[in-house]
Formats: structure tokens, sequence, C-alpha cells
């Protein structure tokens, strides 16, 4: 008897808990020029997803060390969240629908050129919703 009593208070829990995650990843753009932003190509969820985000991982990777002045935002379609590092957890576009595309914006402050080959490798999202 103490097992469907057990089971019914879990229930609010479980309900809560529902969601799921989509992941998404794509290949850099150039880093040719300080003063400007390249974006990544869309980390597009699949279909059918739904609810809102609650925390996004992210990870990226450049071909080479970064120079000094980098900025780093995960961008949904009307706001952006600033990345500290080249990987790590967000909460800053939680509520954002989970169904919208993101992309990585990178830029460096001040002006002139950046090392010949600079390039961002991958950029990767996980994308927890409810």
């Amino acid at each position: 008897m103490r097992w469907p009593i057990a089971l019914l208070l879990l229930l609010p829990l479980m309900a809560q808990a529902a969601g799921g995650a989509w992941s998404g990843s794509a290949s850099g753009p150039p880093l040719a020029n300080r003063g400007s932003w390249m974006r990544s190509q869309p980390l597009t969820p699949p279909t059918g997803v739904g609810g809102e985000v609650s925390v996004i991982s992210w990870r990226y990777e450049l071909s080479r060390p970064a120079p000094s002045g980098l900025e780093v935002r995960l961008c949904g379609v009307q706001r952006c969240a600033t990345l500290e590092g080249a990987s790590g957890v967000t909460r800053g576009l939680a509520h954002l629908s989970a169904d919208e595309p993101l992309h990585m914006v990178f830029g460096f402050a001040g002006s002139g050129a950046l090392p010949p080959g600079l390039r961002v490798v991958s950029s990767e999202v996980m994308v927890n919703y409810e």
C-alpha cells in the first residue's frame, strides 16, 4: 500500500521534470578582423521540439589560441547571452522558445587584423527545455 501512495506523491515532480533536450553543432566562421562580428551557421532544433529553454550548455573550439579581446555571444532571434570561456552553461536564454534556432556570434574588440587562419572549428550547444 505504501508504493501506490509514494507514486502518487511523486507524480507532480515527474510532471515538472518533463521536457527534453536537443543538441546542435556547426563549423566556424573565419575570424579575420577586430571590430567586426561573425555569426556561426544556425544551431537548429529538430522538428517537434516544444516548450521553453531552461539551460543551455555550450562549447566552441578555435583553430588556434584566441587573441585578447575575444567576445562570444549565444543568440536567439531577439536576444543574446554573453558567454565566458570556451565552454560552460548559461541560463541567459531561459524562457526562449525551445524550437528557436540559435547562433554563436564571435567578435574582437579594437581594430586591425587578426592572426591568419584564425577560425571557429566548431560550435556546439545542448539545449535543455521544459
